[in-house]
C-alpha cells in the first residue's frame, strides 16, 4: 500500500475573495503556510492584509473561496479554529482599566485555561516578555511597547498552534520592535509555533519571515523567501524588489491607499442614509 504523507501545510487558502459592496478588498488569492513557519504578508495600508487576517481568524466571512486552518474551515467551525489561534490585533485590544495580571486572567477564563495551572502560565509568560514586575499596574500606565508585549503574552496564554500578528510593531520604536521580534522568534523556535504576520516594514519582513507574500490592491503579486524575491527581480534589496513587482514604493502607496479607503467609507456612509 502507498504511504500517505501527512500534509506540512497548516493553512491552505484557495481563491479567497472579500467584497464590501462594489469594492473588492481581497481578490482571488491562494497560498499555503507550513507548520512551524514564520510567514509574512508584505504590502501597503489598504492592500488587503488585515482583511485577510480577519477572514483567517473568523472575524469576517469570505465572499468566496475556501480556507482550511489546522484542519478546519473557519467559516464552518469558528470555535474550533479560535481555540487553536492567538491574535495580536493592529489596534490595541487590552482593557486599560485592568492590571496586566487581570487582563491575562480574563483571557485565561475566556479560553478555559485550567484554574490549577492558570497562575503559573501567567507568571511564566509575563516573565517571558519581561513585565512580571509590572503585573499589578494598570495597563493605562504602560508605554506602547509594553502594551504590545502584554498582548503577545496574552495571545500565547492558551498555547495556540498559530499566532496571528496584524502590523504588531506599528508605531513602536526600532529597539522595542527588535525586542518584540526576539520574543516571537524565541517561541517559534522553542515550540514550533506557526506565526503569520502582516507588515509594511521591508526590513522586518526580510529579517524575520521564512517566506513572504507580496500583496497589493488585494492580489498576491509574488511569494517566496526574501532572497528568492530579490533574485526573481534582480534587486539588491527587498524594497527594490517590491518596486519592481508593484511599480511603486510602499511608502508612496500608503497615502493613496488610505485616501481610497476614506473615500470608500464616505461612499458607504452615503449609501446607508
Amino acid at each position: 500500500m502507498p504511504v500517505i504523507q501527512e500534509s506540512t501545510d497548516i493553512i491552505t487558502v484557495t481563491g479567497l475573495v472579500k467584497k464590501f459592496n462594489d469594492f473588492t478588498a481581497v481578490d482571488n488569492i491562494s497560498f499555503e503556510v507550513k507548520k512551524g513557519e514564520i510567514f509574512a504578508f508584505l504590502g501597503p495600508n489598504g492592500a488587503g492584509k488585515s482583511t485577510t487576517i480577519k477572514m483567517l481568524t473568523t472575524l469576517l466571512h469570505p465572499t468566496g473561496g475556501q480556507i482550511i486552518l489546522n484542519g478546519s474551515n473557519p467559516a464552518l467551525n469558528k470555535d474550533g479554529v479560535r481555540k487553536s489561534i492567538g491574535i495580536v490585533f493592529q489596534d490595541p485590544s487590552l482593557d486599560d482599566d485592568l492590571t496586566a495580571y487581570e487582563n491575562m486572567e480574563f483571557h485565561a477564563i475566556c479560553y478555559k485555561v485550567p484554574k490549577d495551572i492558570r497562575g503559573t502560565l501567567i507568571e511564566d509568560l509575563l516573565n517571558f516578555v519581561e513585565i512580571w514586575d509590572r503585573k499589578n499596574d494598570l495597563v493605562k500606565t504602560f508605554s506602547g511597547g509594553m502594551k504590545r508585549r502584554l498582548e503577545i503574552a496574552r495571545g500565547l496564554l492558551h498555547h495556540p498552534t498559530i499566532l496571528f500578528l496584524d502590523e504588531p510593531t506599528l508605531g513602536l520604536d526600532p529597539q522595542t520592535r527588535n525586542h518584540m521580534w526576539s520574543y516571537v522568534k524565541d517561541i517559534n523556535q522553542k515550540e514550533g509555533m506557526t506565526v503569520f504576520f502582516t507588515t509594511h516594514y521591508m526590513e522586518e519582513a526580510d529579517r524575520v519571515a521564512d517566506r513572504i507574500a507580496v500583496i497589493d490592491h488585494g492580489k498576491i503579486i509574488a511569494m517566496g523567501t526574501g532572497g528568492e524575491l530579490k533574485t526573481q527581480t534582480g534587486a539588491d534589496t527587498l524594497e527594490d524588489a517590491f518596486l519592481s513587482l508593484t511599480g511603486h514604493k510602499i511608502r508612496e502607496e500608503e497615502a493613496s491607499s488610505l485616501d481610497r479607503m476614506r473615500r470608500m467609507g464616505r461612499l458607504w456612509a452615503g449609501r446607508r442614509r
